[in-house]
């Protein structure tokens, strides 16, 4: 059924027009990005079919119309097929190995004669309206019940599992921004805390292995201190009683320094590891009994995170022996421990000499020479940012940082003014799927996080990214320019 003149006119009158300028405005910086990062001096058009930019120009066209579509369908069919919509989407990524071809490695392109998609990407708006689906529920409360998480968080997990199996790391580790939207909604900030506290871990647990401090690994002697800090931390926090915190600095101080005369002065070897475990068992015993004494249970939050952060210590190595072997390498790579300039790290090395070499207003466009020498493989998609950088310098790559830092306050904006819990998380997912693609994407492109292969969004080449974040974005648009209706989805 067509909508009337006067719906058609009242969609284009409530719509978020500021949004749309800014996603314009990406779709044609990145078409322009794509063709300076693949032009070869042979002049030819920004708009030729043979082109990576005459082609992102087709998907922008085609993007653009799947845009207008989607804010053509009432509002009520995001809410009411929300779950069907996922489902139909989870099997599709079920059955994507058994026919997609294998690219690098990966099975996670269905090919349509010549035209491949990605179902992983349009998982990303699936899995946000079933998420937005379940927090509507009538009287649904996260915290209410330990039901609902393992309903929420099996909402994410499940995408993420099918994607792993396509082997496409990337794409299932966006879907963990989800966890930002629980947070959003009711859950406790000690989670997120201890998502942190695991990366602090790993990470300090996987660089610092050569050396050692008191006869304990440097790695493991850094992690026992952070776990000594932040069980008194939280002691004295949850206590309220500064002595509770004292008491354990004191015992800690004492504990460093009969380590410090057993294996310096003294010369002793001594099981220093065990003296450490045994003084953290020691605090843990302290703070349980000061917890019942005073009748503060969350005291023993802190016993709980020094044991999960001991556990998860002694399981790192395992984990980490378990990755694959250009994983481990990639990881190595970022934290300093290896130098492969040929193989892992030859991308981001690349890509830091060209963006260093944009200076502050860049070489002008297409005079890039990394680029243009093809000195950066992939360029046009993961490494878009780097043509930017060096073509336009620090200025156009703080225009583009300018313009995602915009559209994510926007879509923030936007969350907080919907009436309905359902558009609420459903643009709080939006706006977590963007921060992280484009975190880890400058991030990766600049060396600060291994490379994981997930695009720029609306920068990078291609037409399953782009049309994936057009449906989730004008989606969110629809749902927006509904809100004052009395009939509100």
């Amino acid at each position: 059924m067509q909508p009337r003149r006067s719906e058609t006119s009242s969609i284009l009158r409530n719509i978020d027009w500021l949004t749309v300028l800014i996603y314009v405005a990406m779709v044609i910086c990145g078409v322009l990005s794509i063709y300076a990062a693949s032009y070869d001096f042979d002049e030819a058009s920004v708009f030729s079919a043979d082109e990576f930019s005459g082609k992102q120009i087709r998907w922008i066209g085609l993007a653009f119309a799947l845009g207008f579509v989607i804010l053509l369908i009432n509002a009520r069919m995001y809410d009411t097929y929300a779950y069907p919509i996922y489902i139909v989407v989870m099997v599709l990524l079920l059955i994507t190995p058994f026919i997609a071809h294998d690219i690098k490695g990966s099975r996670s392109w269905i090919s349509f004669g010549s035209m491949s998609l990605q179902p992983a990407e349009f998982a990303k708006f699936a899995t946000a309206l079933a998420l937005a689906k379940l927090f509507s529920g009538y009287q649904f409360v996260l915290n209410a019940k330990p039901k609902n998480y393992a309903i929420a968080v099996g909402i994410i997990v499940l995408p993420i599992l099918l994607i792993l199996a396509q082997n496409e790391t990337g794409s299932a580790l966006t879907f963990l921004a989800l966890f930002f939207v629980l947070y959003r909604e009711g859950m406790s900030g000690l989670i997120l805390f201890t998502a942190l506290l695991s990366v602090v871990i790993f990470v300090v647990a996987v660089k610092f292995t050569e050396t050692a401090v008191f006869g304990i690994p440097t790695g493991e002697f850094i992690v026992l201190l952070i776990v000594a800090v932040v069980i008194t931390a939280m002691a004295l926090i949850y206590s309220r009683r500064g002595e509770i915190g004292r008491n354990l600095l004191i015992w800690f101080s004492f504990i460093g320094l009969v380590e410090w005369l057993l294996t310096g002065p003294l010369g002793l070897e001594i099981p220093a590891l065990t003296i450490s475990l045994i003084a953290i068992f020691i605090a843990c015993a302290y703070i349980a009994f000061e917890s019942v004494r005073r009748r503060r249970r969350k005291m023993l939050i802190a016993c709980g995170a020094a044991a999960f952060s001991i556990c998860f210590l002694f399981s790192v190595n395992f984990a980490f022996n378990h990755l694959q072997p250009h994983q481990q390498l990639r990881i190595k790579v970022v934290l300093g421990i290896e130098e492969d300039l040929r193989g892992a790290g030859y991308n981001v090395n690349q890509s830091k000499i060209a963006i260093g070499s944009g200076g502050l207003t860049g070489k002008g466009f297409l005079n890039g020479t990394q680029t243009k020498l093809k000195y950066v493989p992939e360029q046009h998609t993961d490494f878009i940012f780097c043509t930017i950088g060096e073509e336009k310098g620090f200025v156009g790559a703080l225009a583009v940082v300018a313009l995602y830092v915009a559209l994510i306050l926007r879509i923030i904006t936007i969350a907080e003014r919907q009436p309905k819990i359902f558009g609420r998380v459903y643009a709080y997912c939006v706006a977590s799927y963007l921060i992280f693609h484009f975190c880890i994407n400058i991030g990766m492109v600049i060396g600060l996080c291994p490379v994981i292969g997930i695009p720029l969004p609306f920068f990078s080449y291609g037409g399953s990214s782009l049309w994936g974040f057009t449906i989730l974005l004008f989606i969110l648009l629809k749902l927006d320019s509904t809100r004052r209706t009395a009939a509100n989805y």
